[in-house]
């Protein structure tokens, strides 16, 4: 394990932009094996208690797990041509703009409280957007339907994310060198990963329902047609 850390560090000392874009697609695919594994695990559960009539899916109601492969690859495609190249850039960036703009210590509670509310307010609904987008484009859905499905599913996922993503992002700002900041975010997105799946998954669900009620009127408005 020693040598294998020791070989990614000099991938990325060499070959920066190529590691974390290699190394981003395999942790996202990997990651959607484990999403479908919960998924699946899920969906047996509430077949056996409810008599729930299975779908594509969620399983044929037996015990056996069918990976989609096609899933795992657009979704390790989305780790290779957006994460990691824009997850690479964006941290670099990050760190050397508010070095440069606001002058601040590097690691002083400023600098990283400054880091996290950018990454938070920029970085994270931007990545929300672009992945609901780009698996629903991707499964062959339609524009107005891939719109309808970030409609419901934004939002959501944006204010469950929103209480934990910071903390993490606090540790990652304050202790981890700025070269492994995406590997770090990308080692939790197995859990990300799994949490957007379950999010896609419980679709038009009572609590997103009631997580629009407090939307304004107008906006609400548009959220429902």
């Amino acid at each position: 394990m020693l040598r294998l850390w020791k070989w990614y560090q000099n991938c990325l000392a060499v070959h920066p932009v190529k590691t974390q874009v290699v190394s981003s697609g395999l942790i996202w695919g990997f990651g959607d094996v484990a999403a479908q594994s919960i998924t699946h695990l899920t969906a047996q559960n509430r077949f056996h208690n409810q008599n729930e009539k299975p779908t594509e899916d969620t399983g044929n109601g037996n015990n056996e797990l069918k990976l989609n492969w096609n899933r795992v690859a657009k979704t390790s495609f989305f780790g290779f041509a957006f994460v990691g190249p824009v997850g690479h850039f964006w941290y670099e960036g990050l760190d050397q703009f508010i070095r440069n703009r606001f002058l601040m210590q590097p690691n002083s509670p400023r600098f990283v409280a400054t880091k996290v509310a950018i990454d938070g307010g920029l970085f994270g609904p931007l990545d929300l957007l672009v992945f609901f987008s780009y698996m629903g484009f991707a499964a062959g859905k339609s524009f107005p339907q891939v719109k309808e499905d970030v409609k419901r599913d934004f939002l959501p996922a944006l204010i469950l994310e929103g209480g934990l993503w910071p903390l993490l992002q606090v540790a990652n700002f304050r202790f981890v060198p700025v070269p492994y900041q995406l590997l770090y975010v990308n080692i939790f997105c197995l859990l990300d990963s799994c949490f957007l799946s379950w999010i896609e998954q419980q679709e038009d669900a009572p609590w997103k329902q009631w997580i629009k009620s407090f939307l304004p009127s107008k906006e609400k408005k548009g959220h429902d047609g």
